[in-house]
């Protein structure tokens, strides 16, 4: 379904997924990234939704994944959770991690912007959702690519 551009460099993408391995050490929390250059819906929110839902990132026992989504050229970005982290966490929760990647994002540091979010988002899953010992990789950490 989605096709892989070298929408980033091979070393980036290497470094994003080894955060992704590492922050999901410390909590069940399943998180995912999605790159693409072009959003094609005016809503960078409403474009993460339809991700996580095209990707099956609803299909965790916990219903804890949460979807980093980044489209380069239309400059646009979204950090949505599924609903059993939106059921625990106030409203605002993700506000931090999306100012700083927005931060990252005005001086052109993409890779180092994602690498920060995922590795916030596992810190504050921390608290909510920690890492137990029988817990199971249910989300595959490679970056899923757009168009």
């Amino acid at each position: 379904m989605f096709f892989h551009h070298r929408l980033i460099k091979r070393s980036e993408e290497r470094s994003i997924v080894s955060a992704i391995k590492k922050a999901e050490q410390d909590t069940s929390g399943e998180i995912r990234v999605h790159i693409e250059n072009k959003c094609p819906l005016e809503s960078p929110v409403a474009r993460a939704i339809f991700i996580f839902d095209a990707i099956g990132m609803f299909d965790t026992a916990q219903r804890n994944g949460v979807l980093i989504y980044v489209s380069l050229k239309s400059r646009k970005f979204a950090i949505i959770g599924d609903v059993g982290i939106n059921n625990v966490v106030k409203q605002g929760f993700w506000n931090g991690v999306k100012d700083s990647l927005a931060t990252y994002f005005e001086k052109g540091e993409i890779a180092e912007g994602i690498k920060y979010a995922v590795l916030e988002t596992g810190k504050l899953l921390k608290d909510y959702f920690p890492h137990k010992e029988d817990d199971k990789n249910e989300q595959p950490d490679e970056i899923s690519y757009g168009r």
